[in-house]
């Protein structure tokens, strides 16, 4: 079995894309179907998660059978900040019909998760400005997956790209603070590929209002050049936060 950590980006997405996609069991903590699978192509075989539409659960401030699209689309969003944020993710066929597919990240289970999101480190600082341009209404600490090499993934994108400001999140340590030089640079790299193939990438994945919406939220960060503060209107902190 090939770890995921050796597969090179173009191979685990062409392994995830087109490879034979076997259930193994169910994660049940889970509040939507998330299945535990393998997935092998060419003799190679890599852990994955898939989760497909038909298992979404109706949400009233979300269109039904789009969770898929829009863990797709954060995927897309993370890859075109260049931040490894989301874990290699396609949108799929599946044994029970279309959804996302996502590598499976091996976690450090050494590392206090409580202790991680309350801490200093970048990459939760740059997970802070993703999930504020993917306006992610539900960034639990139990979404942060360390490693041992010390890397940061964040999952669970379902109820992101709302139109109207959702954002919640364990993540408030740099409310207010100005965004790093890295940040801005990102951030204006990521404004210009809008224009082009990753705006006709993401309608394809969005309504044309969410996608202009993360476009404003985009602006917002690059006028500001700060952290945005918790809403009044709208509750901060994701419950249960983990």
């Amino acid at each position: 079995m090939t770890e995921p950590a050796v597969l090179e980006l173009p191979d685990a997405l062409r392994l995830l894309r087109d490879g034979e996609l076997s259930v193994e069991g169910r994660l049940y903590d889970a509040s939507n179907a998330t299945l535990f699978c393998t997935v092998t192509l060419d003799g190679v075989q890599a852990a994955c998660v898939h989760k497909p539409i038909a298992g979404e659960r109706p949400l009233w401030d979300f269109p039904d059978g789009t969770l898929a699209y829009r863990e797709v689309a954060a995927y897309v969003v993370s890859g075109a900040l260049g931040w490894d944020i989301v874990p290699p993710t396609v949108l799929r066929d599946g044994p029970f019909g279309i959804g996302m597919c996502q590598l499976w990240i091996d976690v450090d289970e050494s590392v206090d998760l409580a202790a991680l999101a309350r801490s200093d480190h970048a990459q939760l600082r740059r997970m802070a400005v993703f999930d504020t341009v993917v306006n992610n209404a539900d960034r639990k600490g139990g979404h942060l997956l360390p490693t041992g090499d010390g890397h940061v993934y964040g999952v669970d994108h379902g109820v992101c790209f709302s139109v109207d400001d959702k954002l919640r999140t364990v993540l408030w340590r740099w409310r207010g603070r100005s965004l790093t030089d890295e940040a801005i640079d990102c951030l204006s790299g990521l404004r210009a590929q809008f224009e082009g193939e990753l705006g006709a990438e993401l309608r394809e994945l969005l309504d044309p209002a969410e996608v202009a919406a993360t476009i404003v939220r985009t602006d917002r960060l690059l006028s500001t050049r700060r952290h945005p503060l918790p809403s009044d209107d709208w509750p901060p902190v994701p419950w249960p936060p983990f």
